[in-house]
């Protein structure tokens, strides 16, 4: 017997579906208060990250923690509109990866586990997180403000902080955020 019914909107109800709530609940927040994150919250954040899966346990990354408003609003101009988060964080982690042409795929893998992981913390923990994306272009001025090794790069800085109102409003109409379930997912095989 199953706890999981189908309504006519593809929304689906029951314990399973209650109890991963906070990964539906977890969303992109670009927008923060001044008001600082309490340090064991920043600490919790980056043992979440640092206990993110990897391939083969390999733990490539190195996460440099960003707490200083200095550092974060220098990094917010490096490339707007991707870093736009950083202009009001109040703390943000860096994932610092080898750079490395040959293992660019699993290292982006690990790089994006590490990064939802920290979003879906934060958000467990009624905090804010945005993804900010550092392009190419921008990636030796990142490098250089946080003082990394040239061997090494920042593609993905995870900016903190407490939502604003705003931020927090939803964006789309209630039952418009995703595509409907029956567009995207399919059993046993591709619809006919």
């Amino acid at each position: 017997m199953t706890d999981t019914t189908h309504t006519g909107t593809g929304t689906r109800t029951g314990a399973a579906q209650d109890r991963v709530r906070p990964l539906l609940r977890t969303r992109q927040v670009r927008e923060f208060t001044d008001q600082p994150i309490a340090p064991a919250d920043v600490d919790a954040l980056a043992d979440v990250a640092r206990w993110s899966g990897s391939s083969s346990n390999e733990q490539p990354w190195r996460f440099i923690v960003i707490r200083d408003a200095g550092i974060l609003r220098r990094l917010a101009e490096t490339c707007q509109p991707q870093t736009r988060p950083l202009a009001t964080a109040t703390a943000a982690i860096a994932i610092v990866l080898p750079d490395e042409k040959e293992r660019a795929v699993s290292r982006a893998y690990d790089e994006g586990r590490a990064a939802e992981r920290v979003l879906v913390a934060a958000s467990m923990l009624d905090l804010g997180g945005g993804v900010s994306w550092i392009i190419s272009d921008a990636r030796a001025a990142v490098r250089e403000i946080l003082g990394i090794p040239a061997d090494r790069f920042v593609r993905t800085i995870i900016a903190l902080g407490h939502p604003t109102e705003g931020a927090r409003r939803p964006k789309s109409a209630p039952g418009q955020a995703r595509l409907p379930r029956e567009q995207v997912v399919f059993e046993e095989r591709w619809p006919a």
